[in-house]
């Protein structure tokens, strides 16, 4: 099994290095600054000290009929990513917050399969990952989209545990990256008005509007992911910061001047169109959030008013 890591970001990076270490043919694909860096070399920054791997890296060129694509791009990067593989005979992996990903790989690929993903890790810098917990990085749930599992399925997931992950496979994957958009529904609460007690109070809300969507959608979640968190490592610092910021809040610190809340809250605000549910805090989180991705605003900087619990 050949693997091609599409988006060698935080998840992207920490899973590459890892399947290199362990032995695996993998390639990492990056872009600009990101590529360069990774050309000298894949830092991987743990509480037990940092690692350097020479990973190669290549080019969508590189990608061969056969390949397993992990796919770990940020979720507005999506189709442009699916898309530069040129209908090449591949299996497509989404290690990707949100819910969408995976039906725009299938209506382009024919074996396509979800991760849950739960590993805290942070890439701000070119080359660069903090992963915070260790030995065991994450938990990812490996499943066959749109459900039910498979030897791939199975491979995938033993590969995930040899990179230092605890790899398993779901028959309904999707049934916890839903659960998994709950939480990350604070995301982009976080880039609007910063951390603290009134972003969760919003979030509660923000949650609130999400169930009664899922609900009145007829698709299923997991009520409690706490199961699957107790096999992680516990969260240790890394060169002083204790813990990973949001993926959201990563690509402002970036400066990539997008944000993945159309996929978050946004997916809410979707489904609440599609079943006439109304969700007021979601839609301002999306409108705001893409406001300061766009205009480069800082982290925090704008307010979110006139929604009661």
């Amino acid at each position: 099994m050949r693997f091609v890591v599409l988006g060698a970001g935080a998840i992207g990076g920490v899973l590459g290095g890892g399947l290199h270490r362990a032995g695996h043919d993998v390639t990492l694909i990056a872009r600009g600054a990101s590529a360069e860096a990774l050309r000298s070399g894949l830092t991987l920054q743990t509480p037990d000290g940092d690692e350097t791997l020479h990973v190669p890296v290549g080019t969508v060129e590189d990608v061969r009929d056969g390949d397993v694509v992990i796919l770990a791009v940020k979720s507005q990067d999506t189709v442009a990513a699916l898309d530069s593989l040129g209908g090449r005979d591949v299996t497509v992996v989404c290690a990707q917050n949100g819910v969408a990903n995976e039906v725009e790989a299938l209506r382009r690929f024919e074996r396509v399969y979800g991760v849950f993903v739960w590993l805290p890790a942070q890439h701000v810098d070119p080359g660069v990952v903090q992963v915070y917990c260790a030995p065991v990085h994450g938990v990812l749930a490996v499943g066959r989209f749109p459900a039910g599992s498979d030897e791939t399925a199975e491979a995938v997931a033993a590969a995930f545990t040899e990179a230092g992950c605890h790899g398993l496979v779901c028959e309904d994957v999707m049934r916890l990256k839903r659960a998994k958009l709950l939480g990350n529904l604070i995301n982009g609460i976080q880039v609007v008005i910063g951390d603290g007690a009134e972003a969760e109070r919003l979030h509660e809300l923000a949650e609130a509007e999400a169930v009664a969507c899922l609900d009145a959608a007829g698709l299923d979640y997991e009520p409690d992911l706490r199961a699957l968190g107790s096999r992680l490592s516990a969260p240790r610092a890394v060169h002083g910061a204790g813990h990973a910021n949001s993926s959201s809040w990563q690509s402002l610190q970036r400066g990539t001047g997008s944000i993945e809340t159309d996929f978050l809250n946004g997916e809410i605000v979707l489904l609440g169109r599609l079943h006439g549910v109304p969700t007021p805090v979601n839609a301002a989180v999306q409108r705001l959030a893409n406001r300061i991705a766009r205009e480069r605003l800082a982290p925090g900087s704008l307010e979110l008013r006139g929604f009661q619990g």
